[in-house]
């Protein structure tokens, strides 16, 4: 077994790391510095030096949701970028593995989305994802198209860390409630992923932690676990002007994978819990 593992500094690359690390799997790790996998010329490079990949885990994506309504980039890593290492891994005959988005449904249902569920994405980051799945699902029977929501983790940015940080310097915040969803530990993605992966049971899955919460939900959650002192109000998604649409509800039902591997997954609350314990560690808290 060798894999190639993109966007190897981001939140989900970095768990599989510790993952490959702890099982000594061998593994190439990149970020956009290392291999640009928007660059035909850059993969053919890469691909002819590096032989023997079993596995290609393509966590790389552009994740600027609003910036993405303007910036065609998001089409490069979303859409062009899956739909090249797909057709590589095809060639090669590796096993290919991407990651999608709560973002591409619309938000009108009320009850969690499954995969069978029509896609509608309301903005250009959701449009470029809904293209790259529909791509590597069509086209390599190999692949695993995995969506999940509110990814928070030890590496990089995240709204958890936002809100923290928010609490520091202000003793008043408003948080909007009319985004519903389910935070996701980066953490439980790698870990469920990678047992998805080992069954080699191809397809579309949905993988978040359990549960549902708003955004508001979310950081309350967050701010008494860390014992802030200050009033949290509540907001509306209108009141912020965004360039991008987000859908208003967007829980994913991941019971599909849950009864492939016959395990359930941890609530958003515990791995809320464990990122702060992992923050207290790294003594970022």
């Amino acid at each position: 077994m060798k894999i190639l593992l993109t966007g190897s500094n981001g939140q989900l690359g970095h768990e599989f790391k510790k993952i490959f690390d702890k099982k000594n799997i061998e593994y190439i790790a990149v970020d956009c510095k290392k291999l640009d996998i928007t660059s035909d010329k850059a993969l053919k490079k890469f691909f002819q030096v590096n032989k023997e990949i079993t596995h290609i885990i393509n966590c790389a994506a552009y994740n600027d949701v609003d910036k993405a309504e303007t910036d065609k980039k998001v089409w490069l890593s979303n859409s062009k970028a899956p739909k090249k290492l797909a057709e590589i891994s095809k060639k090669i005959g590796a096993i290919f593995v991407t990651y999608s988005t709560d973002f591409v449904f619309d938000g009108e249902k009320k009850v969690p989305y499954n995969e069978d569920d029509e896609v509608n994405g309301l903005s250009e980051y959701a449009k470029a994802k809904i293209t790259g799945e529909k791509f590597v699902l069509e086209s390599y029977n190999k692949s695993f198209v995995i969506r999940t929501s509110w990814m928070f983790g030890i590496a990089n940015n995240n709204f958890v860390k936002q809100v923290i940080n928010w609490s520091k310097s202000r003793n008043k915040l408003s948080i909007v409630d009319d985004q519903v969803s389910a935070p996701t530990y980066s953490v439980d993605l790698a870990e469920f992923s990678w047992k998805l992966i080992q069954t080699e049971k191809f397809g579309l899955y949905h993988i978040t932690n359990d549960g549902i919460a708003s955004k508001y939900d979310q950081a309350k959650y967050v701010l008494e676990k860390i014992g802030w002192k200050g009033t949290l109000g509540r907001a509306k998604t209108a009141d912020f002007n965004l360039p991008a649409k987000r859908p208003a509800y967007s829980k994913l039902d991941s019971s599909k994978v849950e009864k492939l591997l016959g395990e359930k997954i941890p609530t958003w609350q515990s791995g809320i819990d464990r990122f702060l314990e992992e923050m207290k560690e790294n003594e970022e808290l």
